[in-house]
């Protein structure tokens, strides 16, 4: 491993950074070496790594120095923030400066920043088409991640910003996967109108970052967004009646009603889809499925995540 560059993950553990670890560690014979940072070293899934050859580190990003300690001496780093772990837009702006500044004290010469549009951009925080929340933000888990980009132009950190899309681990583990009505028929609920959204397999977000890595001086200082499909409520719907064997409806709600449900992130969940729907050009226009497919020809499909993970998916 010595004489390859180690890349830093942050939330290695995770769905998105574990992604990137298995990507890292699935090219034994690639330039890149895995430091895997989380927060608790004696966990499972962390000690499963270090037994794939990776080194793991504890690291924290609400504490810079601890940050800082793990980023030296390597070469790239992969960022991220957790907004389901806290629900706080400013706390992520605070873990995104700490990145930052962690990786220009330890030298990073490639850092990825997984983040997203700022809807604020397209609806102003007075424009009531939609509510603001937490007095700053629109969509708070998109729009806290825009506001933090600069920490790392400002810091000279040659960076990729990478906007990321819908995982489709969402319909296993985030409550979003098909719902029983009282007509005992299954649904899933979305407020995208007949608009096409742009999702993708977590594991597959790993594999288009670790290709990012690799091509450095085409992709530092570039905004780039990644995709496996873009699909319709409807495509849902009908990709899942043929992976269950049953039927399965579309539900298109309005936003305001999504946004009623009373699950912890209902309004900023509500205020996402919406904003994939009216601004569906803009969502889509940011990630070219053209270039995901040039780096990552083996993609998953929806249909071919199905096959593999339908069993997985809680039906309620």
């Amino acid at each position: 491993m010595s004489d390859k560059k180690v890349i830093a993950v942050v939330g290695a553990t995770g769905a998105q950074g574990g992604g990137v670890a298995r990507a890292i560690l699935a090219d034994p014979d690639g330039g890149f070496a895995l430091r895997a940072l989380t927060r608790d070293v004696s966990k499972d899934s962390a000690k499963a790594l270090a037994d794939q050859g990776a080194e793991v580190v504890q690291a924290d990003i609400d504490d810079e120095a601890s940050v800082t300690a793990a980023f030296q001496g390597a070469y790239g780093a992969y960022c991220l923030t957790n907004f389901w772990e806290h629900f706080s837009g400013d706390r992520e702006v605070t873990q995104a400066g700490n990145m930052a500044r962690a990786a220009k004290a330890a030298g990073i010469q490639h850092a990825i920043w997984s983040t997203f549009e700022d809807t604020r951009d397209w609806v102003p925080l007075d424009d009531d088409r939609m509510p603001t929340l937490q007095e700053h933000y629109k969509v708070a888990h998109f729009d806290a991640k825009a506001s933090a980009d600069h920490f790392f132009t400002d810091a000279g950190v040659p960076t990729t910003f990478l906007y990321t899309s819908f995982y489709w681990e969402n319909l296993i583990f985030f409550g979003n996967g098909p719902a029983r009505g009282e007509d005992g028929v299954l649904a899933v609920t979305f407020p995208l109108g007949t608009a096409k959204m742009p999702s993708i397999a977590a594991e597959d977000i790993g594999r288009f970052a670790y290709r990012i890595f690799n091509d450095r001086e085409r992709f530092v200082g570039k905004t780039v967004g990644v995709a496996g499909a873009h699909l319709s409520g409807q495509d849902f719907a009908d990709a899942l009646t043929n992976a269950l064997g049953e039927e399965v409806r579309y539900n298109d709600v309005p936003a305001d009603v999504f946004r009623s449900f009373g699950f912890p992130g209902a309004d900023d969940v509500g205020n996402m889809f919406q904003f994939k729907r009216d601004f569906e050009d803009v969502y889509r226009g940011n990630r070219d499925l053209g270039l995901v497919r040039e780096l990552t020809p083996s993609v998953q499909s929806f249909e071919s995540w199905l096959t593999v993970n339908k069993d997985r998916i809680p039906i309620g």
